[in-house]
């Protein structure tokens, strides 16, 4: 069946009786499943099972709950979930594009789709479809409760099937994705109905739009588009085509001006020297072309210099009104040509990586207000000046910045707070999260020797079943994080096996490793510091950047990763993203590994043995 689709506005409707949804940015897809069959469908009839089996499979795996619903036909979009709030458009274009069996399979285990749901059509044979939005989507829900399906939206959650919920508040859900730098949002009316292949004015879709300022470059004579650059490095760089969005006294008015000062013509296109300067608003750049470009202004208060590549990739993405961005050219490392606004631009990429890690701990930052050629410091108490939405904690006098959200992420990137680093526990428990071992070698040329020790520390694990991963300590080390399950063992309790690990690293080999606390003892041995693991201690978060020469990342690894080959310098800010985007992150069943960690039978063998 051809799905109902909303219309494109650019003006809020009066918001009385309308509700909002998180538009996502993938395939629009129809589910229909009965117990004999199950089919995913595109709005251009093509069947999407073949390109992305791993929604087929997780469904029949959760066939037994979802029986008793069935008839069931639901309405969604497929997606590759970059965030709650945002969709990766290219991401599911490449995906669909491809045609060996073997690479899609691969991709369906390494890199899920997922189907978002946001209207049931019909469930157990009665059509859903003339009931109103809001009887609809109370029903959805309630399905989801049912068959133990969770309502958040999650990138990291195994649940491919998820639920988009509706909110009231606009300011609150454009907030969100405006921060989240998402496609927009749909507006639908409260009482509207599910009308099939209809394009209805109760449904809108209102997009987060980029603006660009650029100059037209040519005039396209078989499309009639306006084709549009801007300078980068003093050659132009195309960077789109538009022909929408135009008046027309306005489209014929540009028409008359590019005629009139033409350069060149060819059969194809008529060219002008760059001179007339427009306002384009776009969704987001694709292949290095605008997506769903539209005309906004004519600027004739700019010199076509004005329309420069970095202030473009400067203006690439919103903000919300109260989180401005103050001198985003400022270079952080000179030698590197890293900027403010690169720097916000990797927290903005990372952080639905990161701030899992920091959510809810006292955190501590290391600032460099003057970048890495000036003085840094220690942040723990929340500056007077800092906005509303920082919110803080005190503990021993110290208000301390808890970093839950994004746009706190953002705030603190703008001050310039480059390390990031955390307390074992968060705030609400007594005991600690996680285990971590910092292997930290006396020099970079002893990098060799973390190595070695994590794979030692790595072997006594696997040998007790217990589940560990790794990462770079953005300087000249490695971690290695054992997650917990929350408020179950002390701080006494875990040093009884950091102790353990410390000890038997030094029996196995005692001219590579030591637990002698004076540096001037340790000769070029590796500190195995076990008393680093303790209340009150913290340690760098993952994917924090650090304040060193080479803008290093702690990055996390897979444990394959980490042999003789390993080098930490190349871990640095451009890889990280590099790698994100490239692979899955290597920390993502981090939280999911928690209750299952059998760490209270290694903790009864190890009391045993002291006792």
């Amino acid at each position: 069946m051809k799905p109902m689709l909303p219309s494109l506005t650019f003006e809020l409707p009066l918001l009385s009786d309308w509700l909002f949804e998180v538009k996502y940015d993938g395939f629009r897809a129809i589910l229909d499943w009965n117990l004999e069959e199950i089919h995913l469908t595109s709005r251009n009839g093509k069947p999407l099972f073949p390109q992305f089996p791993e929604i087929k499979e997780f469904l029949l795996k959760h066939l037994e709950v979802f029986k008793p619903f069935l008839p069931l036909r639901l309405d969604g979009e497929l997606v590759v979930l970059e965030n709650p709030f945002k969709a990766n458009f290219s991401s599911i274009q490449v995906r669909g594009r491809l045609k060996s069996q073997k690479k899609i399979l691969v991709q369906a285990e390494n890199f899920p789709c997922r189907f978002m749901v946001f209207d049931l059509l019909q469930m157990k044979k009665a059509s859903c479809c003339s009931q109103p939005y809001v009887t609809r989507k109370s029903e959805l829900m309630n399905l989801f409760k049912k068959v133990g399906f969770s309502l958040e939206t999650d990138h990291e959650d195994g649940q491919l099937l998820q639920y988009i919920p509706s909110w009231e508040n606009f300011q609150e859900i454009w907030e969100k994705v405006i921060l989240y730098d998402g496609e927009g949002i749909v507006i639908k009316h409260a009482n509207s109905l599910w009308e099939e292949g209809k394009r209805s004015s109760q449904w809108l879709k209102y997009k987060n739009w980029k603006y660009v300022s650029c100059f037209v470059t040519a005039l396209g004579k078989t499309n009639s588009y306006f084709y549009v650059g801007v300078y980068k490095e003093n050659k132009i760089q195309e960077i789109g085509q538009v022909l929408f969005g135009f008046k027309p006294n306005e489209k014929e008015a540009l028409y008359s001006i590019i005629k009139q000062n033409m350069y060149k013509e060819d059969q194809t296109f008529i060219y002008v020297d760059p001179a007339i300067c427009l306002e384009i608003k776009y969704l987001e750049l694709y292949d290095n072309q605008l997506r769903e470009p539209h005309f906004d202004q004519f600027r004739f208060d700019l010199h076509p210099s004005d329309c420069s590549y970095d202030q473009f990739m400067l203006q690439k993405k919103n903000l919300p009104k109260d989180l401005e961005i103050t001198h985003p050219n400022k270079p952080i490392w000179d030698h590197l040509q890293i900027q403010k606004a690169d720097y916000i631009h990797y927290l903005r990429e990372v952080s639905p990586y990161m701030l899992p890690f920091l959510k809810n701990r006292l955190l501590t930052v290391i600032r460099y207000p003057h970048g890495m050629l000036g003085e840094a410091f220690f942040q723990k108490n929340c500056p007077d000046y800092a906005p509303e939405f920082v919110k803080t904690i005190e503990v021993d006098g110290i208000h301390y910045i808890v970093c839950n959200d994004l746009k706190v992420l953002i705030w603190l990137g703008n001050q310039l707070a480059i390390e990031f680093h955390i307390p074992f526990k968060t705030y609400q428990r007594n005991g600690p999260s996680e285990i971590v071992f910092d292997l930290d070698p006396p020099s970079k040329d002893a990098f060799q020797l973390a190595i070695k020790a994590a794979l030692l520390i790595k072997e006594v694990c696997d040998q007790l079943q217990l589940i560990t991963f790794i990462k770079t300590s953005g300087n000249k080390g490695l971690q290695i994080y054992i997650p917990l399950p929350e408020n179950m063992y002390t701080f006494d309790e875990t040093r009884l096996f950091t102790s353990f690990i410390a000890e038997y690293l030094v029996s196995r080999e005692p001219t590579l490793f030591t637990i002698e606390r004076l540096k001037k003892n340790r000769g070029n041995r590796l500190y195995v510091d076990y008393v680093q693991h303790g209340e009150g201690k913290t340690i760098v978060a993952p994917y924090s950047m650090r304040g060193n020469a080479h803008a290093g990342v702690a990055t996390p690894l897979f444990w394959e990763e980490v042999n003789d080959k390993l080098t930490v310098e190349s871990f640095n800010m451009g890889y990280a993203l590099e790698r994100i985007k490239k692979q899955q992150d290597p920390f993502k069943s981090f939280f999911q590994s928690k209750p299952i960690q059998p760490f209270g039978s290694v903790l009864e063998i190890l009391r045993a043995k002291k006792g």
